[in-house]
């Protein structure tokens, strides 16, 4: 599997994967599927044992799906490293600013028919789209 290239088929499989998963949380654990608000509550004791599963499992199977050769994804070694950072940078302060990421708003807030996690979405989007066309690669 090549993550750069589309393919309809692998991506509707990781869509339904990743609905399923924010579902099962849900339905489960009634906790929504918020990947910075589920990093930022690492600290809280109670709830360090689910929320520590989630992020394992976020980095560990695709981590495990690389190093079996079972997908590849272009190298970043050809963007440099102040590219990188800025673009960590805005992530975490578009996170902030919009009480949640992408995952939050874009997967569970849409799925809850809520605008104001519409708007932001279409705002995180914006800014991406308007970020790599003005400082991507040409």
């Amino acid at each position: 599997m090549n993550i750069v290239n589309f393919t309809p088929g692998s991506a509707l499989l990781g869509g339904a994967c990743i609905g399923a998963g924010a579902l099962l949380l849900l339905l489960v654990g009634g906790k929504i599927a918020g990947i910075s608000g589920i990093v930022a509550g690492l600290g809280e004791p109670r709830e360090r044992q689910w929320r520590g599963a989630f992020v394992l499992g976020l980095v560990g199977v695709p981590a495990l799906l690389f190093l079996s050769g079972s997908v590849n994804a272009p190298s970043l070694a050809s963007i440099s490293s102040v590219k990188l950072m800025m673009g960590g940078l805005l992530v975490g302060l578009g996170t902030r600013l919009g009480s949640g990421c992408t995952s939050g708003h874009g997967i569970c807030g849409i799925g809850r028919l809520s605008w104001r996690s519409l708007i932001a979405t279409v705002w995180f989007m914006s800014v991406a789209m308007l970020v790599v066309s003005v400082f991507g690669d040409k």
